[in-house]
């Protein structure tokens, strides 16, 4: 009866959910003089990247930390063409969703740090899911710069079109680097259109991560 009770009790309590609020998102530019420009909302954020690249990124609070999936909709009306995402200097694409993982220990340090600074420690991993490139959707690309600390998993080739993204993160991160998912300290959205030159113009709306 008591084992029956505990049971139930587990089935009852609640998955933490939290959607994204992205007002509050900072900006991390590459170049002093270069960034793309972001109107941030409370569940959007709209983007556009007219030769230049930068990325907003915020921590993630303590109760989605161990989150294994996320949803959400993203929406491009102006495209880069497509690009060789490994190519370092020549990858430009619409949008980068960056999920980064640190070991539990390094978790506090993604309070007090910016984003650059975090994907280049050590022990962080990333996985940057896009809407861009010259790739099949599934196709799992070092990243040019991470230095075998990030993958891009692609789930749109360049082109316009609006989509909703369902992803499982502790399989895409075991799939990327064949070990079981730490926890999640930190998220980013990037558009990147300086190599090409070209235009972004989009939206990412209801962030969920669960």
């Amino acid at each position: 009866m008591i084992r029956t009770a505990l049971l139930a009790l587990l089935v009852l309590l609640p998955v933490a959910t939290a959607a994204m609020d992205f007002s509050s998102w900072k900006e991390q530019r590459f170049s002093l003089f270069s960034g793309n420009s972001y109107q941030k909302k409370t569940n959007e954020v709209v983007l556009r990247s007219d030769g230049t690249v930068s990325l907003i990124w915020s921590p993630v609070p303590a109760e989605i930390q161990h989150a294994t999936t996320a949803t959400w909709h993203w929406n491009v009306t102006t495209s880069v063409p497509a690009t060789d995402l490994t190519r370092k200097g020549g990858d430009d694409r619409n949008i980068a969703l960056y999920f980064v993982f640190a070991p539990g220990k390094d978790i506090s340090k993604a309070q007090n740090t910016n984003i650059k600074h975090l994907m280049s420690a050590p022990s962080t991993r990333v996985l940057m899911y896009v809407f861009g490139g010259a790739h099949q959707r599934g196709d799992i690309l070092p990243s040019p710069y991470l230095k075998g600390l990030g993958k891009t998993v692609v789930l749109r080739p360049a082109g316009t079109g609006s989509f909703t993204e369902t992803v499982d993160l502790a399989r895409d991160y075991y799939k990327a680097f064949g070990q079981t998912k730490p926890p999640l300290a930190g998220l980013a959205i990037s558009a990147d259109s300086d190599d090409t030159g070209g235009t972004v113009v989009a939206r990412l709306s209801d962030l969920v991560i669960d």
